[in-house]
């Protein structure tokens, strides 16, 4: 068969002016029907006019979860100095004042009508507030 004849076939089977590809590791390629140029077979927009010549692949559509529910509320609370609650806590415990300062007046008054929840609850509040960073945040 001749270039010519070979080239008539290759040119029916839709690649235009085209010199079939040698070799184990030619590409196939088509020809741009709107400039001409000659591109890969699986190309889907000519690199020289930008045009589109092929469909795009549809992606799968991926879920996006949006999670607002702001778990860390570091910052949220009223910010409230340690060392002011811990010398509150000391020497006025027992009448709640830490307590009362934190913003927590059922829990102050609950301090003063049971002196300090006898003594367990002043004990264990200055060892808790010994322990928090200061500034510490109250909710």
């Amino acid at each position: 068969m001749s270039d010519y004849q070979n080239n008539a076939n290759y040119q029916g089977a839709g690649y235009q002016n085209s010199v079939p590809p040698q070799g184990q590791y030619a590409r196939p390629t088509k020809f741009c029907q709107y400039c001409g140029n000659q591109i890969d077979v699986n190309a889907v927009v000519c690199p020289k006019c930008g045009c589109q010549v092929g469909q795009f692949q549809q992606q799968p559509q991926q879920t996006v979860v949006v999670n607002n529910s702001n778990v860390n509320t570091i910052g949220m609370g009223r910010p409230r100095d340690k060392w002011v609650a811990v010398l509150l806590c000391f020497f006025l415990g027992f009448l709640g004042a830490h307590k009362f300062y934190e913003g927590k007046a059922g829990m102050g008054i609950l301090y003063i009508l049971t002196v300090g929840l006898f003594g367990i609850g002043v004990l264990v509040d200055f060892i808790t507030l010994l322990c928090k960073p200061n500034p510490y945040y109250v909710y």
